[in-house]
Order: C-alpha cells, then sequence, then structure tokens
C-alpha cells in the first residue's frame, strides 16, 4: 500500500511576542491546511525570537502557549510541530536556564524532543542559558516514522542514523540558523548531506531573514537566514525557498525511501568503529 504524506514547512520570522507569533502560526496553519497538508512544521525558536530572554517566557508543555499549540492541531485535524522554550536547570548563579524544545503534537501524536547539540561556536554559547536534551525522539503520522533534530544538531550525523535506525523516513530540522559569510551555502550542503546519511527525507525548516522585512539584526543573534528546503532521501532538493517568509508543500513518498534504501543500504553497511 503506497504511504504518501503532505507536509508544509512555515518559514516564519517571529518577534519578541509569544501571542503575536502564535498567531502567525495560526494563520501559516490554516493556509498549510488549505493546500493539503496532513502536517505543518515551523522552526525553532518559534515561540519567541532569539536576540530576546528566554526564561521569562519558558513554560511546561501543558501551558498555556503550548495548549494553544495543541488546540490549533486539533481543530485543523494536522500534525503541528514548532519550536518552544521549556523549563531548565537553575544555573551556578541561580539563574533559571531553559530547554530548546520542539513540541509535536496533532491526531495521534504528543511528544517534545530537546535539542542534544547546543550551539556554542561562531562566539555564541547557548549552553550559557539551556540545558542540552539527552535522547532521540520519534514520532508517527500518517503511516510515516518522523525523526526530529533542531538546527546545531545538522553538523552532528549521528543523530540523523539514529533517528533512521529508529524508523524514521523523515527528519525534521527545525533552525533559526545564524547569518555570516558562507552559512547559507553549509545549511544547505548539511541538508542534502544529513539525508544522504540517513536515506531519509530532510525537513529543514528555518526561521525567515529578517533583514528581507527591513528588521536589523542589531547584536548577531542567530535569528535566522531562510532556505527552508525538502531534500529527498537521494540528496536531491525537491524544493526550496529564498530568504523570505514563506510556505513550502511536499509530498513524502515512502517508496522513495524504500528505493533509496535497497539501492544505497547505508545504513546496513554502517560499522560502529
Amino acid at each position: 500500500m503506497e504511504v504518501v504524506v503532505r507536509i508544509a514547512l512555515a518559514q516564519i520570522i517571529a518577534g519578541r511576542d509569544p501571542g503575536d507569533n502564535l498567531a502567525l502560526l495560526e494563520g501559516y496553519g490554516q493556509k498549510a491546511k488549505a493546500g493539503g497538508a496532513d502536517m505543518v512544521v515551523f522552526p525553532e525558536a518559534t515561540m519567541r525570537a532569539f536576540g530576546n530572554s528566554l526564561s521569562d517566557i519558558a513554560e511546561p508543555l501543558d501551558g498555556p502557549w503550548a495548549s494553544r499549540v495543541r488546540a490549533l492541531s486539533e481543530s485543523l485535524g494536522m500534525v503541528v510541530v514548532a519550536g518552544m522554550f521549556t523549563p531548565g536547570s537553575l544555573s551556578d548563579g541561580g539563574r533559571r536556564k531553559v530547554r530548546n524544545t520542539l513540541l509535536a503534537t496533532g491526531p495521534g501524536v504528543d511528544t517534545s524532543y530537546d535539542k542534544i547539540h547546543l550551539f556554542d561556536a561562531f562566539g555564541f554559547l547557548e549552553s550559557d542559558t539551556v540545558d542540552p536534551g539527552r535522547e532521540p525522539v520519534t514520532f508517527d503520522a500518517g503511516g510515516l516514522t518522523f525523526g526530529l533534530a533542531t538546527c546545531y544538531d545538522i553538523r552532528f550525523p549521528a543523530l540523523f542514523t539514529a533517528n533512521a535506525q529508529r524508523g524514521a523516513v523523515a527528519n525534521i530540522i527545525c533552525a533559526s540558523w545564524a547569518p555570516g559569510p558562507g552559512k547559507v551555502d553549509q545549511w544547505e550542503l548539511l541538508s542534502r548531506a544529513r539525508a544522504l546519511d540517513s536515506t531519509t527525507y530532510v525537513l529543514a525548516c528555518g526561521q525567515g531573514d529578517p533583514t528581507t522585512q527591513g528588521i536589523e539584526n542589531k547584536d548577531g543573534a542567530p535569528t535566522g537566514v531562510g532556505h527552508s528546503a525538502v531534500v529527498s532521501p537521494f540528496g536531491e532538493v525537491l524544493g526550496e525557498l529564498d530568504g523570505a517568509p514563506g510556505l513550502l508543500f511536499a509530498d513524502l513518498d515512502a517508496a522513495v525511501v524504500k528505493e533509496a534504501r535497497q539501492k544505497l543500504p547505508v545504513l546496513a553497511n554502517r560499522r560502529d568503529l
């Protein structure tokens, strides 16, 4: 039996206010539903854009923000994946850290993933304010299994292959990619490489580039570069946006993953070294 799931990547530009960002999520969710999507994916930090404080808006997975996302997914009858922040531990200085969390919710789905690899790179120390996750997370929707990953995770192939070994035929990577020389090229290259590593679809959903809307990034925060894309298990880019906000649709076919794994059995051939 052919299993095909239609997904939409919502490349938004989140702001400071979680309520405004919820309204953005609802609007794009309705557009995704109108386009026939079974699932809509939003970027990392959909709850609040980086460059703003996070601990004051972090809330548990049964809090009001996440509950609104669940209500939306229920009303639309589709799976919603969105980045939020949940409470973490107390730092050595007594300040509350957060967890960089992806919420996945919808018909038969209610799970979350905490970002494992923290962005301590390019002069930014995410670990100063964020606790790392510990475990890979997959979920089933529409007859397919999806793995979850967040931003800097894309540089670590083992997470993508771990998700594939857990049955994932698609890896969702939600990001708020930091701008800079060569960073868009790296994002595109890594998305294709992770698809080939794991012979999965890669659904790479990033925050749009604020400068396309005349918004200056004054403090160098990782606020997004756009270029959300869907990549096939063969590493082919099936669709890609530019830097501006937008919605990207794609149909995921389980048969394509099966074919890729027959022709290129990297999961079966790999050895633990």
